[in-house]
């Protein structure tokens, strides 16, 4: 099943790229808007050969990894404590309902003003965007844990920190792995982003350079680039959630199938 999936999978990359060279030679659409994947992929090997793209994917990948490193701890450490501490969840609820929903990029004014286009605005939506996706899975998880569970704990003389490590970890972890794959990839859209609009150090920055000097194959080939990086990120997320969930039901039955 694997193996049919993969070739239809490459079958379709194939036909893909194919209708890209296609479209515009024929007419279909404006070579200068959408050039030929063929000049896409020329543009593709000049970046690689440069030292300035690696330089802008370290950046990327640094704001990155940074902001959803801090996301992740912060997601966790705050979605238990809010879960433990009596009457901690109630009394924040109102707030986290308030400036869950607030766009990340409707602070790129702020981050400006606070940071310029240095990385700690980068970092700044990063960690906005991605800390919600963490936090509220982690709360989600900890509603799942078994009451009996929890009583049976305490029964046995187990103290708050000991059920969190025993009873409720084991069940809050696969919505803190669901949290922190969807954070990844959030990490990666608003890190470009920031670059893109801000102007910090990256991909993003890249692009725009390349969009306002009219380089439209390169625009597309650093486009492709972001693309493929979250594509990496996402299958790199999964095979952590799949290794760090291998007792679970849910990764065992998958792996079955």
């Amino acid at each position: 099943m694997r193996g049919e999936n993969a070739v239809l999978g490459a079958a379709g990359l194939a036909a893909f790229l194919a209708l890209g060279e296609a479209a515009p030679r024929l007419g279909l659409v404006k070579e200068a808007y959408f050039p030929p994947t063929s000049r896409i992929a020329d543009a593709l090997a000049d970046e690689l050969s440069d030292g300035a793209f690696w330089s802008a994917l370290g950046d990327t990948l640094t704001g990155w990894a940074l902001g959803l490193a801090i996301a992740v701890g912060a997601g966790i450490v705050a979605g238990v404590a809010l879960s433990v501490v009596p009457h901690l969840r109630e009394a924040t609820a109102s707030t986290i309902e308030f400036l869950r929903p607030i766009p990340s990029v409707a602070l790129i004014p702020l981050a400006v003003l606070l940071y310029g286009t240095e990385l700690r605005s980068v970092l700044l939506l990063v960690v906005y965007a991605s800390f919600w996706q963490v936090l509220i899975q982690v709360l989600y998880g900890v509603q799942d844990v078994d009451p009996v569970a929890e009583e049976t704990a305490r029964s046995y003389g187990l103290g708050p920190w000991a059920r969190v490590r025993h009873v409720l970890w084991p069940t809050a972890l696969p919505y803190v792995m669901t949290g922190v794959r969807l954070a990844a990839a959030v990490a990666l859209i608003l890190a470009v982003t920031a670059e893109l609009v801000i102007g910090a150090p990256g991909l993003g920055s890249r692009i725009a350079v390349a969009q306002t000097s009219q380089a439209v194959p390169e625009m597309y080939a650093l486009i492709v680039v972001a693309g493929l990086l979250g594509l990496l990120i996402n299958v790199g997320a999964r095979t952590v959630e799949r290794r760090a969930l291998a007792w679970h039901q849910s990764v065992r039955g998958e792996v079955a199938v």
